[in-house]
């Protein structure tokens, strides 16, 4: 648990278009097991402890982000929590939907 965990370990799947573009693509969220800090892997001081934890978009053409927490369980959440946010963000560019074509986000 030293290093950026390749594990995933929590899933979403969704489905995405273009804001120009109706067609439907379908992506996941993953949530990666959480990793222990250590000293060169961040720009910043951080006591023994800390942990990041990886969200990435398995079909959707973003970047992953790494979220940081005091402990692993902390890391964890703030990744799911994060999660939710970063979407809301994207969706200035893209409009989500779940499996049954419902609308990620309400209005």
């Amino acid at each position: 648990m030293h290093s950026p965990s390749t594990r995933i370990i929590a899933t979403r799947r969704l489905a995405y278009t273009y804001k120009d573009d109706p067609t439907k693509r379908a992506f996941s969220v993953c949530i990666h097991e959480p990793f222990l800090v250590e000293q060169g892997m961040v720009d910043f001081l951080f006591d023994d402890g800390v942990a990041g934890c990886v969200v990435s978009f398995d079909g959707l053409p973003e970047k992953e982000m790494t979220v940081h927490g005091s402990d692993a369980v902390q890391a964890l959440g703030m990744a799911v929590d994060s999660m939710e946010h970063y979407l809301r963000r994207l969706s200035k560019k893209y409009d989500f939907f779940f499996d049954d074509g419902e609308p990620y986000f309400e209005n």
